[in-house]
């Protein structure tokens, strides 16, 4: 059967929106790619195949530019100020466009009581799009495998994760894992209408068990080393990144000890029909980024 729908996928130069459009090109599905600006990676996606278009998600005009002729969309704002009206927006142009569905990248700690600025945002952003007439399904994943990699730290041969997330736990989940989600509920979106899914990799550790999972993978010590919000904070500020997602990750910590980011369960499977990965087959698939330390280690006696 032809499927000649065409697709919209936002931030598309990011881990979960690249992914996404890998997977339905590779299904032979029509995408466009909603990027901020051209780069290197907007290029390689219009090579790929992609529709490129260039547009800010608060320009309403040009997301409505965006949406045009477009069935469904996946919708992902960053971590920074803006999620409520960039959704409005978003809402909005779809309404115009006659877009027909949105799978909506929000985060599991969304909920109206969160402390995190950006969580309650994601919460009233998933309540402004349940009362539009689009079918509408909202992902909240834990954290990302994709963390290990941003966090870590090597020094003298061994590698650091400083974090504060005392003993915690969670199942990590690579954003490739959840472009399985998001592409097949693009596809079929009318099964999730309204759903709200969790999403989670297949193991659930803490950071000491995580630790020792890239030691033995990697075949170098590595140390998870519980810190203080405090020093995490003062780092973050300290390497220039935003006040918004400074509280953010905060707020998001404290969640993390309470239990928030915790569980596992079978979406990625069930709704996805692809096994997630482990964190051992994370790592030995991304070694390369483990050489050198990721952009936002957290580093000693500070």
């Amino acid at each position: 059967m032809s499927d000649d729908r065409l697709f919209l996928v936002t931030a598309a130069a990011g881990k979960t929106g690249g992914a996404t459009i890998d997977l339905l090109l590779e299904r032979g599905h029509r995408v466009r790619a909603m990027v901020r600006q051209e780069d290197e990676r907007s290029h390689a996606l219009a090579a790929a195949g992609a529709e490129v278009v260039v547009a800010d998600f608060l320009d309403l005009d040009g997301v409505a530019a965006a949406l045009r002729g477009v069935d469904g969309a996946y919708l992902c704002y960053p971590i920074r100020e803006g999620l409520v009206e960039a959704t409005a927006v978003f809402a909005q142009a779809a309404t115009e466009e006659g877009v027909r569905s949105v799978v909506n990248m929000s985060q599991i700690s969304a909920r109206r009581e969160a402390r995190s600025h950006a969580a309650r945002q994601h919460w009233l952003s998933e309540r402004l799009l349940d009362r539009t007439g689009l079918l509408t399904t909202h992902l909240r994943p834990t954290f990302f495998a994709e963390w290990i990699t941003a966090w870590w730290e090597l020094r003298d041969g061994v590698g650091h994760l400083r974090l504060p997330f005392g003993n915690g736990r969670h199942a990590p989940i690579a954003a490739v894992d959840q472009a399985h989600v998001i592409a097949a509920v693009l596809v079929d979106p009318e099964p999730h209408d309204r759903a709200a899914y969790s999403l989670h990799g297949p193991v659930e550790l803490d950071h000491h068990e995580i630790a020792a999972l890239v030691s033995t993978t990697l075949g170098l010590p590595v140390r998870y080393e519980p810190i203080s919000v405090e020093e995490f904070a003062d780092a973050m500020t300290a390497r220039g990144l935003p006040a918004h997602l400074v509280q953010h990750l905060s707020h998001v910590a404290v969640d993390y000890r309470d239990g928030v980011f915790a569980g596992t369960n079978d979406v990625v499977e069930r709704v996805g029909h692809h096994h997630p990965l482990s964190v051992e087959r994370y790592v030995r698939e991304n070694k390369a980024a483990f050489a050198t330390s990721g952009p936002r280690f957290v580093p000693a006696g500070r």
